[in-house]
């Protein structure tokens, strides 16, 4: 017996919401409470490099979390105030203020969501393999660097709880898994440290946590186009970069957890996320690939997890605020310094030596330039820039072969006949033959655009100008096409046929 209609589409709806939100509860839970943590010194740390109060951070980070846990396209990603999107900020921040930045955020929000409509997620295809690694690789050294800072040169007790920090996160997994090792590092560690009064950096040296929850207002800029011409340049980079980063962290997570994503729902969501969260006093955010390591390794798949670490973010600030300040740096750098290790492709050095040279150059230049700008959009550019020119090189390479029959002179065309090959192609060729049959076969080979046309054109001309019989043939079906648009020797002296 059918079910009536109605309870099919609310089993579709049940069924729906478990894969998405409680096929892993408990991994979920525990994964989000340990972002959290690991959020809050990050969201401060950003924050100062913007230039704005901590709570900034602490609330974009909140908003964006909770928000692209029900809007994104990547079940299981973190998305939060992020160090990349904060160096974008500093010049505006200092000429113009937070109102401004505010501003930008909710413009940066409507940009992104203009390029998820527009489906902006397919030009990732066009990201190369030795680009992800290196952007991969480029943030696992950034995210170290990051932590260089708040344990070097300090004293030997932060050597120390970094250490066991690194211990616990590295040892306890292989015994006990039920709660994840960070976790643990964190609870334990600061117990120890607030007992025994151990001279620590704290999280609360970092800024001054607020016990508020954000409100929303608009912010406070004219509405004309004077503040459009402040604020457009900046939302258009910060929209840029944050959906780079969003979209290559969401391929990653992708390969970590062996499941896909919807990479245009998930540029959609990151604009969501960032309106709303402009009209809360948060600055511009997007996915973070340190936290959503994090989160991966500490067991989370689902929204539940992104969702738990926004709240329990907000939970650890109003609820558990004079305790979270309490937290020694030290543990958390543990943990970020595992990260680190564990977001490096450390297959890259074998990659180097057996990857083509071309290759491995794109992959060094993308981490090079990523880690000396501390900009992921310039590398991943540079990358892909590079890269093309690569492949350009290599498939502008054409042979000419000729060969005699009789009275007759072929000449046998293979490869790719575009701009960057025309050249080679017209200098195989000797026109100094006259009243003789030249047949140029392109079997072997395509024809790609009007340079290629143009020098076909030429061959044939210089050729007629000696009283040759030129034919073309062998021409594929969108080479003819091509050639029959644009081509100008087409005419009684010169037969153009297919074969």
């Amino acid at each position: 017996m059918a079910l009536p209609k109605k309870q099919e589409v609310e089993n579709r709806v049940i069924e729906k919401l478990k894969q998405n939100w409680f096929f892993n509860v408990k991994g979920d839970v525990l994964a989000g409470i340990v972002v959290a943590l690991a959020l809050i010194p990050e969201a401060i740390a950003f924050s100062i490099i913007a230039g704005v109060d901590p709570m900034v951070g602490l609330y974009a980070s909140f908003c964006i979390a909770v928000i692209i846990a029900f809007v994104g396209g990547r079940p299981g990603m973190i998305s939060a105030a992020t160090g990349a999107m904060a160096l974008l900020m500093v010049p505006l921040v200092k000429e113009h203020g937070l109102q401004y930045l505010l501003a930008a955020t909710i413009l940066t929000g409507v940009i992104q969501l203009v390029f998820g409509v527009l489906k902006i997620a397919r030009l990732m295809k066009f990201i190369p393999r030795p680009v992800m690694i290196g952007f991969v690789n480029a943030l696992a050294i950034l995210i170290f660097m990051a932590q260089v800072p708040h344990f070097w040169g300090i004293n030997g007790m932060t050597y120390v709880f970094v250490g066991i920090t690194l211990a616990i996160v590295y040892v306890v997994p292989l015994f006990f898994k039920a709660i994840p090792a960070p976790l643990i590092a964190i609870f334990v560690l600061t117990v120890i440290a607030i007992f025994t009064g151990v001279n620590l950096n704290t999280v609360g040296d970092l800024g001054i946590i607020k016990q508020e929850l954000p409100s929303f207002f608009i912010p406070d800029v004219p509405f004309n186009l004077e503040t459009l011409k402040i604020i457009f340049p900046y939302s258009i980079a910060l929209a840029i970069v944050g959906l780079l980063e969003s979209l290559l962290t969401a391929s990653i997570v992708d390969d970590m957890t062996g499941t896909d994503s919807n990479k245009n729902r998930e540029a959609r969501g990151q604009g969501i996320a960032n309106v709303i969260n402009g009209f809360f006093g948060g600055m511009a955010g997007c996915a973070m690939i340190g936290q959503s390591v994090i989160n991966v390794k500490s067991g989370g798949r689902g929204r539940l997890s992104t969702l738990v670490a926004g709240t329990f973010l907000m939970f650890l600030i109003l609820v558990l605020g004079d305790w979270v300040v309490q937290i020694p740096m030290p543990v958390l750098v543990g943990i970020m310094i595992m990260v680190s290790i564990g977001t490096f492709d450390w297959s890259s050095f074998t990659y180097l030596l057996k990857a083509p040279r071309t290759d491995a150059a794109v992959m060094l230049v993308t981490v090079i330039i990523v880690v000396a700008t501390h900009d992921l959009s310039k590398g991943v550019i540079a990358g892909v820039i590079l890269s093309a020119v690569f492949f350009v090189s290599k498939i502008s390479n054409i042979e000419v072969r000729k060969r005699v029959e009789k009275a007759k002179t072929i000449f046998e065309v293979e490869g790719q006949l575009f701009f960057a090959s025309v050249d080679g192609f017209v200098d195989t060729f000797d026109f100094t033959a006259a009243d003789t049959d030249i047949i140029v076969d392109f079997s072997n080979a395509h024809i790609w655009d009007d340079s290629a046309v143009g020098a076909i054109d030429k061959v044939v001309i210089k050729y007629r100008e000696n009283n040759n019989r030129v034919e073309i043939k062998g021409l594929n079906s969108s080479s003819q096409k091509i050639v029959d648009k644009l081509a100008i020797y087409n005419d009684a002296n010169a037969k153009l046929s297919a074969h």
